[in-house]
């Protein structure tokens, strides 16, 4: 029935960065439709007050501490996951970095910071996380937040916009690789949202010049995302979808003069 078509009760979503501001709020949406979330983060304190939001709205969820660019820590975390719920069905991966540092100024220390947070550690999650799921036999939905300087680099975020494209390739060869297990793997490209990775460059003049850019003319809202991660974590909304990117950009990828 079409009431049923997003209901995630049951499954296991396991969100990776979910105590950011973007990825608390999809873990949110996942929770409202009925999944149990497993919010994954490095500041074990930020996680939990996400868990405790999530509870306090009638959700289930969890905090668990792992540092995503440490396969030791992400392989210690899906055990722990696994003994608490058995497995995971759903891995949305929205940990972040970014740096305006300009490109001849770029040291090689900071290129690798950002690449092992944005590239690095969503590579590691899903070789631990998708391995789980094959070998457990569940199909499942592996979500990957991009953004829209992966498919057009934008000004001063020169590494983090390299990153994003990489991962956008990382989405459409595991879609391929896992499709015949029953895992779908999609990339959601989020527009501006204000978060903590890219408040720090939002200057007037910058703003004024995303405004331009973006045919509604407004920053998104975190809770403008859950539709997206609930569609694409829903088997029965888009089983037929998988190695797509989706924007959720206010009209950006579509402007151009």
């Amino acid at each position: 029935m079409m009431t049923n078509l997003f209901d995630l009760t049951g499954k296991t979503a396991v969100v990776i960065g979910g105590n950011s501001v973007l990825g608390s709020s999809m873990a949110a949406g996942l929770a409202a439709h009925g999944a149990h979330v497993a919010i994954v983060g490095r500041n074990l304190d930020k996680t939990q007050a996400v868990v405790d939001s999530i509870i306090s709205e009638g959700g289930s969820a969890k905090a668990f501490q792992a540092d995503v660019v440490s396969k030791e820590s992400l392989l210690q975390v899906q055990v722990e996951i696994e003994a608490w719920r058995g497995g995971c069905d759903i891995l949305l991966n929205a940990p972040g970095k970014n740096s305006a540092t300009p490109f001849f100024e770029l040291e090689m220390e900071e290129w690798d910071d950002i690449m092992e947070v944005n590239l690095k550690g969503i590579v590691l999650t899903c070789q631990i996380f998708a391995k789980r799921m094959i070998e457990q036999q569940r199909t499942g939905s592996i979500i990957n937040i991009s953004s829209v300087s992966s498919t057009t680099p934008l000004s001063r975020v020169f590494t983090y916009s390299v990153s994003k494209a990489g991962l956008n390739s990382v989405t459409q060869f595991l879609a391929r690789e896992f499709a015949e297990q029953g895992i779908r793997v999609n990339a959601i490209i989020p527009g501006f949202f204000p978060a903590e990775q890219n408040r720090k460059i939002l200057s007037e003049e910058r703003v004024a010049s995303i405004m331009k850019h973006t045919p509604m003319n407004r920053f998104g809202t975190p809770e403008e995302l859950q539709g997206a991660a609930v569609w694409l974590a829903s088997e029965k909304a888009s089983g037929f979808v998988t190695g797509t990117l989706i924007r959720v950009d206010g009209g950006f990828g579509s402007m151009t003069i």
